[in-house]
């Protein structure tokens, strides 16, 4: 198109300061704090913040950092529960241009001196719970040059010394409680560092966009219908992709954060009564353990509470339980890779009037795209074809648009690998339903080859969740010499209960083909990551053990 051809839109119409600001969740806090200076945003034990007083002490932690010498593109990273000091390295940390790396609590050693080194963390912000670990990493890493920030919680009273050069509180002290949140130059800037799990090798290190963690924050609030000013509590660890978003969901909700330290049902259920908590976020065994503990802890609770489920396919006996109790469900799905959460399971409200089994099974999808995700497919990934809409063919989900990652930190093969034809591959197996709703059928590494067969562990998991001792269950393939793997069910009974091998058999015969029913059983305590994820590869390891003394 020549110059006097061109679109009357194209000319004089360029982006300035004016129209155009890069978009950053930071930018959430400062309008909570202007709007809602006075509203209590964070609850921890007995201490409580309002939205100014936690702006005021993220400027001052942003200050303290950049007289501690952290600049633009350093890495701070954090080993805490979910505390106000975590809430407010959400913020602190990127506004003084830096990135935060949130480091699961629950790993070892050799593990977190991989992420300290391979993240290149300046400064280590550690609560004292953690301290003997902590300093076997420090000292793993060689990391003489790492500055180290204690957090003695007042809620934490366990043992811990203090590794540190001074603790927060002398931290922020130092900080200026005027400082100027600094804002990114381009929106596709790095705000977080989020490590895989790692279990095989090791853990890749995921990074996050401002423009993506401001997207998704929004997302959270559309695709769930949260209201504003709703009391949030942390039963999702921070560290977990960002709590899924949620601690910058929050600043832009203007709600209520309610910490918590460590998930136990009877205190959910205290701080939901006594906060009148209305959201919650957590993997299938986290509503399990509401969905089967005692009634009387429940008392007193007669406001509604939705809650988020994921980390793993729901089975369809957790939701039905919390049904049940009045805990009003939805289902969403995502990766490290996609900010946490990037489909929900969009409910219509004619699914209100079908029986609750039917609802159950409808609800129980991975569903659509969220709000500020660009697509959710399932694709043939050798060819990159959609498989067709009839719930029957198999393909891997992929997704497309701004709640995916920019890639993994110094890993530019696995980066290209992920991003194979202009998608993100989740590694996850599904079908694409015929009203265009994503139903995961395995992860591509779970399925079970048995005699040329292929066999869900999450089908043969979703019978097992239906027995009324189980209260958590995971299927993994188990060696077999005839027809080369056969399904293992690792079986975890509630409380007070009792089941025989051949009753829990028996049990699955009535609700699978005979091919899938699990050849053994084995009862005893799942191994639980800290968002209690299922860690399926240690019983993996422990089936071909089992089978090996066979």
């Amino acid at each position: 198109m020549s110059a006097s051809s061109q679109s009357p839109y194209a000319m004089g119409l360029e982006k300035n300061a004016a129209n155009y600001v890069p978009l950053t969740p930071l930018t959430f806090l400062e309008r909570s704090a202007y709007v809602y200076p006075d509203r209590v945003a964070v609850i921890h034990g007995a201490r409580r913040f309002t939205w100014l007083e936690s702006y005021t002490r993220a400027r001052r932690l942003a200050s303290a950092l950049k007289q501690l010498g952290v600049n633009k593109g350093d890495t701070v990273a954090a080993i805490l529960n979910n505390t106000p000091e975590m809430f407010e390295a959400h913020f602190g940390v990127p506004a003084c241009g830096a990135v935060l790396n949130t480091i699961n609590t629950r790993l070892d050693a050799e593990a977190v001196a991989f992420i300290l080194n391979h993240g290149e963390a300046r400064v280590l912000l550690t609560d004292r719970e953690y301290s003997r670990m902590v300093k076997q990493a420090i000292a793993l890493a060689g990391r003489a040059d790492m500055t180290v920030i204690d957090i003695d919680d007042p809620e934490y009273t366990g043992p811990g010394e203090r590794l540190g050069t001074q603790d927060y509180e002398a931290l922020l002290a130092s900080g200026s409680p005027d400082f100027v949140f600094e804002q990114p130059a381009d929106e596709w800037e790095a705000i977080s560092l989020n490590y895989t799990s790692g279990t095989t090798g090791n853990p890749k290190g995921v990074v996050y966009h401002h423009r993506g963690a401001y997207l998704n924050a929004m997302s959270n609030i559309v695709s769930w219908g949260m209201p504003p000013h709703s009391v949030y509590l942390w039963t999702l660890p921070m560290f977990h992709c960002n709590g899924w978003c949620f601690a910058w969901t929050m600043a832009a909700n203007a709600g209520v954060n309610v910490c918590l330290r460590r998930v136990d049902p009877r205190l959910i259920f205290e701080a939901i009564r006594e906060h009148g908590v209305t959201h919650y976020c957590g993997a299938p065994i986290v509503h399990s353990m509401l969905a089967n503990a005692p009634e009387e802890w429940r008392e007193g609770i007669n406001h509604k509470v939705s809650g988020l489920v994921a980390a793993a396919p729901p089975p369809a006996a957790v939701i039905e339980g919390m049904a049940k109790i009045g805990f009003d469900i939805t289902h969403v799905y995502g990766l490290t890779e996609t900010y946490g959460p990037a489909a929900v399971c969009a409910k219509h409200d004619e699914w209100r009037n079908l029986p609750l089994a039917e609802q159950v099974t409808l609800n129980g999808r991975q569903g659509v795209r969220y709000h500020a995700q660009e697509g959710i497919t399932v694709m043939d990934p050798n060819t990159m074809e959609p498989v067709p809409w009839d719930g029957e063919t198999m393909g891997e989900i992929m997704f497309r648009g701004n709640l995916v990652m920019k890639g993994y930190l110094k890993n530019p093969d696995a980066t290209a690998e992920s991003f194979r034809g202009g998608w993100y591959h989740t590694g996850d197996l599904a079908v694409m339903q015929p009203d265009g709703y994503v139903k995961i059928k395995d992860r591509s590494k779970d399925i079970i080859i048995s005699g040329g067969e292929n066999i869900s562990s999450i089908e043969v998991e979703d019978a097992l969740y239906k027995h009324p001792a189980v209260m958590a269950a995971a299927v993994v393939a188990l060696p077999d010499e005839k027809w080369g793997e056969v399904p293992c069910a690792f079986v975890e009974l509630r409380e007070g209960t009792e089941a025989s091998a051949e009753a829990i058999v028996a049990h699955c015969r009535e609700h699978l083909a005979g091919f899938k029913v699990p050849k053994k059983i084995i009862f005893g305590e799942l191994p639980k990551t800290s968002t209690g994820k299922i860690q399926k590869f240690v019983l993996r390891e422990q089936a071909r053990s089992t089978a090996s003394f066979e």
